[in-house]
């Protein structure tokens, strides 16, 4: 898991980053997004002992990160935005090489660069020069790289940038086997629909600060606070205006087009089924009935943010 407590990071006479609080369960695939500037990559790189804190404390699985640095190396997997790669070699090479650094014997390298090599999708490429790849390729070949220790802490700062649609599935799906897996992962990018799909938290910054954090259910219900339900009906929709309108957890319907109404809902699922049952009980033809959160980009933009990185 990571813990980090009041942390500041300060560049001579700028702050990167100021009083941050975080905690991130095993399991959890936590979102960390922010416009430029806002202190996501200082962050990690604090998280690694890569920058001084001015003050604050890092856990990471226990270990604090700047009385034991070497032993959170250990556990912790870091896969940079621009990753450095040996382009003088094969991909299979480079991964050799990191396998050998990381104290696996001949045979279980092999076992490792074959397995890591499909897990991403680079079989094919296996023979390639790195220097020939493509930059989602090396960024793939670099998530490859940092698996191959099995980390129980993933911190991946803008993975999926540059990386074909294929890629991103393959990443999607190396992530959701992480949080089976019960490892903690931070992700930061700015491809938040894509985000969307797999993080169980989120932790929005701004100017070096953390704005909101938390599971995104519970975020989702103090930001924006309600969900969305939309219901498409056949024949007149008389009485499920009536229904709705006399329901006091129901926001203003909006037609959305020739049968399709969307309203903001204060119930939880189960008040939605109930609606639901409401509504075909008392006749309405439902052909269609949705609920749904706003997703990453609906919470960036509500919480204030307008510039990605």
């Amino acid at each position: 898991m990571i813990r980090i407590r009041d942390l500041r990071v300060d560049y001579d006479n700028v702050c990167a980053v100021r009083d941050l609080s975080l905690e991130v369960e095993p399991g959890e695939v936590c979102g960390l997004i922010g416009p430029n500037g806002a202190g996501k990559t200082t962050t990690m790189r604090a998280m690694l002992g890569l920058l001084e804190p001015t003050y604050g404390e890092i856990e990471i699985m226990g270990v604090d990160v700047r009385e034991h640095p070497k032993d959170v190396c250990r556990i912790v997997g870091f896969m940079p935005d621009f990753p450095p790669l040996y382009e003088d070699l094969l991909a299979w090479e480079f991964l050799d090489l990191f396998a050998a650094s990381y104290g696996l014997n001949r045979s279980q390298r092999r076992h490792a660069v074959a397995e890591y090599l499909d897990v991403v999708g680079l079989t094919e490429k296996r023979a390639a020069m790195v220097v020939e790849l493509s930059r989602g390729m090396r960024q793939r070949l670099m998530l490859a790289k940092t698996m191959i220790p099995q980390p129980r802490v993933l911190l991946l700062d803008e993975p999926a940038s540059g990386v074909d649609p294929q890629g991103r599935i393959d990443l999607k799906n190396i992530i959701r086997r992480m949080a089976e897996e019960r490892r903690t992962v931070l992700i930061s990018s700015h491809i938040l629909a894509e985000m969307n799909e797999f993080c169980t938290s989120v932790a929005i910054m701004e100017q070096g600060q953390i704005v909101v954090s938390g599971r995104i259910e519970e975020v989702n219900q103090r930001v924006m606070g309600d969900s969305l339900l939309a219901v498409e009906v056949l024949g007149e929709p008389e009485r499920l205006l009536a229904i709705i309108g006399a329901d006091e957890r129901a926001g203003p319907l909006e037609r959305k087009g020739s049968n399709v109404y969307e309203f903001r809902y204060r119930g939880d699922a189960a008040a939605a089924s109930d609606l639901l049952a409401t509504l075909v009980q008392q006749g309405v033809r439902v052909s269609g009935f949705s609920r749904r959160r706003d997703n990453l980009e609906d919470l960036f933009l509500k919480v204030g943010s307008r510039e990605l990185s």
